[in-house]
């Protein structure tokens, strides 16, 4: 034979060393569950020290008058096709800067009237914005949205 081959001697005595070994190998746990113990006590450690520091402050009291003018507010409503009205009569779009800077001047006020922004909720984003920046050209910096409250 020109090929001649020792897998016979092989197998056999691998079969040999197999019935030599009465137990099956077995995985420890025991140092597994040491690994898991250690970290778990870390991480209780650890969380205990991450504590929340309050600072106690003492606000001070202060005494004044009321004041007696109240700016005006400018209610600026948008319709959901986009149209606008300000404080109930309707304006175009590129009149917008003049209404509202001509409202500011009305008003005579240092701070400016609050400029209230009541806009549909499928107004168009594009309409909002021009909105605000027509209060910004019109130096009106103080800008809020109106909402409503979900009744139950």
């Amino acid at each position: 034979m020109l090929f001649q081959s020792n897998s016979k001697s092989l197998f056999g005595a691998r079969k040999d060393m197999l019935r030599g070994q009465q137990t099956p190998p077995e995985i420890n746990l025991i140092p597994f569950i040491d690994v898991l113990l250690v970290i778990l006590i870390f991480l209780m450690i650890s969380t205990t020290f991450t504590r929340y520091q309050e600072l106690s402050i003492t606000l001070p009291n202060a005494e004044g008058a009321v004041s007696k003018s109240k700016p005006k507010d400018i209610s600026i409503a948008i319709s959901s096709d986009g149209r606008v009205a300000i404080d109930g009569k309707r304006v175009a779009l590129d009149q917008l800067t003049q209404v509202l800077s001509q409202s500011n001047k009305n008003t005579g006020s240092e701070n400016g009237p609050m400029v209230i922004i009541a806009a549909d909720g499928k107004a168009p984003h594009q309409s909002v914005m021009q909105v605000m920046e027509a209060a910004r050209n019109a130096n009106l910096p103080n800008i809020v949205f109106a909402t409503q409250s979900k009744s139950k």
